[in-house]
């Protein structure tokens, strides 16, 4: 695949309204999947939903994993948020519920090193494209005794706000790069982009 029909797939998923079959092709592409990897699970809604996000989460689902080359696990989600408002002003509850689902609090009980999200409005006209991984520090405890602290975050410089009123000139630029590099597992973890274009 060369630049310019990168470009044009890219485009195509990050500046028109959210659909699923898009973004789909999107990542088989951009992470080199198979067959294999598209294991994902029908859509939990309801109950499914842990109470303390019940009033932001419609409904969520995997649509693929895989593991990496360090044996590191990637899980692809697509989150139904309930309200317009949260995309752009409650990304903390989106990095936790996704902090949980990570840790297999629900959703499935095995770990997971990070998720590739796509956070979508109620109407589809915009919606937030993010890794979301497990950073490791070290903390000390009541005792002064050095502990290991999950941390979960918004990968530093991978989360856009794309969607029919936004440009995805950024979202390009990073996609096209590992494009090139596709010939092996892309190494999500040092994804990076402009720290000045976050939204």
């Amino acid at each position: 695949m060369n630049k310019s029909q990168a470009i044009e797939i890219v485009q195509d998923t990050f500046e028109k309204p959210f659909a699923k079959e898009r973004f789909v092709r999107f990542i088989k592409d951009l992470l080199n999947l198979n067959s294999s990897d598209m294991e994902g699970f029908a859509p939990r809604t309801g109950n499914l939903i842990p109470d303390a996000y019940e009033n932001y989460v419609g409904k969520y689902e995997r649509i693929a994993k895989f593991t990496d080359s360090e044996d590191k696990r990637l899980d692809i989600l697509i989150v139904h948020l309930k309200h317009e408002a949260s995309i752009e002003r409650a990304r903390s509850m989106q990095r936790n519920f996704i902090a949980r689902y990570l840790q297999g609090k629900y959703g499935s009980s095995s770990e997971k090193d990070a998720a590739l999200v796509a956070f979508v409005s109620p109407n589809g006209e915009d919606w937030r494209f993010s890794l979301v991984k497990l950073d490791i520090r070290l903390d000390k405890d009541e005792k002064g005794k050095l502990k290991a602290v999950d941390e979960f975050t918004p990968a530093r410089r991978w989360s856009f706000l794309v969607g029919r009123h936004e440009k995805s000139h950024t979202a390009q630029g990073n996609s096209c790069r590992l494009w090139r590099t596709r010939r092996i597992t892309p190494h999500w973890r040092n994804w990076r982009k402009p720290s000045t274009s976050r939204r």
